[in-house]
């Protein structure tokens, strides 16, 4: 089964007074699949750190499993999004973000992705977001800025989110804080170079937490998470601006929040892995909850896996099981 896949470049809009950056994204669809206006268009937006490309495992195969599915369910066209600071998108806006003060905020990335969705490219498609960690809060924050009687969106899927309510945040301070501390430093100090995406690949291969990950994500994260140097090659994404992101948390307070409102809305449906190696368990119980509102279609545990399921298990049945039935 081969995918066609479509790169595009957008303006992203900027309400803070920051110079405009630009945002990349792939476009896949199978055959025929972008005729049918009653199917499903996918939105997928990746984790810190990660690019676009990693999605696309877990894409092929939900193009292969949906091609015997009745048309409403059947992918109609799937898109996955860089953050401005990531992937493509950071060689493109390499000089404006050295330019700047702050890490792109999650706020901008959501923003970048509804400018998107309002446009005619996604008039009248029903739309299922799915979203990694961090990209799970920028899917979460895009709904606020729908009405429910405009709201193209049929479904919800967050894997592994990182949303977080403020007060529960400043419950756990400590923890909180030494979390963020750990995966600042642990990025501001991690390898970023080396002589061939060859070497870098066998890098990855043999260290921990790489070493985990579907061999095919690995691939792909050598073949277009770094690009070529006179010496090498590099990440796309600074460890500088990929470090910076981790302190912006009030686009997860604000999340949880809207979660609690659009869930009543748009079927949510939650997935973890049983290793709980990032998000602690009294975050993930704390967005199953029916007192503060929110209450998700459907709450999956993945075996075997953590944080990083989506690299560690592409493929997963429990990751696609339900992605596909819209209320």
């Amino acid at each position: 089964m081969l995918l066609e896949i479509e790169p595009f470049i957008f303006g992203s809009p900027s309400d803070d007074g920051q110079q405009s950056l630009q945002i990349t994204a792939k476009r896949y669809t199978l055959g025929t699949s972008a005729d049918n206006c009653h199917g499903l268009t996918l939105l997928f937006a990746h984790c810190i750190g990660a690019h676009k490309e990693q999605w696309e495992p877990t894409i092929q195969e939900i193009f292969r499993l949906q091609g015997t599915k009745g048309g409403v369910h059947r992918i109609r066209e799937a898109w996955s999004f860089d953050w401005q600071s990531h992937g493509d998108a950071a060689i493109l806006n390499r000089v404006r973000l050295n330019k700047r003060s702050s890490a792109v905020s999650t706020y901008e990335w959501s923003s970048a992705i509804t400018s998107f969705v309002r446009s005619e490219r996604m008039s009248g498609h029903r739309i299922v977001l799915l979203g990694h960690s961090a990209g799970a809060a920028t899917m979460v924050m895009m709904t606020k800025n729908f009405s429910a009687s405009e709201m193209p969106f049929v479904s919800l899927v967050l894997v592994e989110p990182t949303i977080i309510t403020r007060e529960l945040f400043n419950q756990h301070l400590e923890d909180r804080q030494a979390s963020m501390d750990f995966a600042i430093s642990a990025t501001s100090v991690r390898r970023d170079s080396w002589p061939s995406r060859e070497e870098a690949f066998t890098y990855f291969s043999k260290r921990f937490p790489w070493s985990l990950w579907d061999p095919r994500v690995i691939r792909i994260m050598t073949d277009y998470g770094l690009r070529e140097t006179p010496t090498g090659v590099v990440l796309k994404c600074d460890r500088k601006q990929e470090a910076a992101s981790y302190p912006d948390v009030a686009p997860h307070f604000e999340s949880a929040i809207q979660l609690a409102r659009i869930c009543h809305v748009i079927p949510t449906h939650i997935i973890w892995g049983t290793r709980n190696d990032f998000v602690p368990e009294f975050i993930q119980e704390s967005l199953n909850s029916a007192p503060d509102g929110r209450i998700p279609a459907s709450v999956t545990k993945v075996k075997g896996t953590g944080h990083m399921v989506r690299n560690h298990l592409p493929n997963s049945i429990l990751l696609r099981a339900y992605l596909f039935k819209p209320s």
